[in-house]
């Protein structure tokens, strides 16, 4: 049994300018100084991923395959970011999709502990309900014990070494963390620009997890939230606390029966992507 998951193929190292690009406007284009000095257009799925691929960042890209009949200003696709702490590199999967992905090669590769010998799983299932229910999930199957499951995964790419506001960071002084072991940061969920403080961050993700913990409650279908997370540089996990009420629905759905994989992966600078496991710990809340 493998425990990898992914290869992705002709990687290379790259630097943003900016984003939107100058040419193109769009918030998933960025302008970026590839390895040779040329500037090029780059989409990013992931916006800007909380400073991992805005101006400044640097990244790992491949060659953006155009699909037949389509047309894409942009020669490349952003998958993976890089950072530096003491001297320690960090490879971070920052395109959402891959999640998904990497679940899926999970499945295939039986090492998911919550999913151990599935009969059978399908991607991308529209599932309605009246008045209660009305989403596409990232996965729906039938497990060793002939129970339904559904399952949506959330890509989870940034980490501290505490989740705190942006505003409390600002006060913090500088390397008020340089006697902790760079890996053992928090892991979380969700995070993004609001127009309000008081506004949930992804209301897509509040919808999923809402609708997980009814459908749960009133049936006996299995209804699993997979956070994956793309790094290797924590120790936990937890729903973020700029998002209390994304918090409160988690809290809720696991009183209800929702079960929660929080799996790690680790990618290397030649695009291996690595099983670690599936059972980072979640903090209390």
């Amino acid at each position: 049994m493998s425990n990898v998951l992914l290869k992705l193929n002709n990687l290379s190292e790259g630097t943003i300018v900016k984003r939107p690009s100058s040419k193109c406007k769009t918030p998933y284009v960025a302008d970026i100084l590839n390895e040779d000095g040329l500037q090029i257009l780059g989409h990013t799925a992931s916006l800007g991923c909380c400073g991992l691929a805005d101006a400044g960042a640097t990244i790992l890209m491949n060659l953006n395959p155009i699909k037949k009949n389509t047309s894409s200003v942009c020669s490349h696709k952003v998958q993976l970011a890089l950072l530096k702490e003491r001297d320690k590199e960090v490879i971070i999967g920052i395109n959402p999709k891959l999640a998904e992905e990497l679940v899926e090669s999970s499945l295939k590769n039986n090492l998911l502990h919550l999913l151990q010998n599935v009969q059978s799983w399908k991607r991308e299932t529209p599932i309605y309900v009246e008045g209660k229910v009305d989403s596409r999930f990232d996965f729906t199957g039938i497990d060793k014990n002939g129970l339904p499951f559904i399952m949506e995964v959330k890509n989870v790419p940034l980490a501290d070494y505490e989740d705190i506001s942006a505003k409390e960071r600002k006060k913090l002084r500088v390397n008020i963390y340089e006697d902790r072991d760079i890996c053992s940061k928090v892991a979380y969920f969700p995070d993004g620009y609001r127009k309000q403080s008081s506004d949930t961050v992804s209301p897509r993700a509040l919808k999923h997890i809402k609708e997980l913990t009814l459908i749960k409650k009133e049936s006996k279908t299995r209804c699993i939230m997979c956070y994956v997370i793309q790094r290797t540089d924590v120790d936990r996990f937890q729903p973020s606390i700029i998002d209390p009420e994304y918090r409160n629905a988690v809290k809720e759905g696991i009183d209800a029966g929702v079960e929660i994989i929080t799996m790690v992966v680790k990618w290397t600078r030649d695009g291996e992507a690595q099983f670690i496991r599936d059972d980072l710990p979640i903090t209390d809340f």
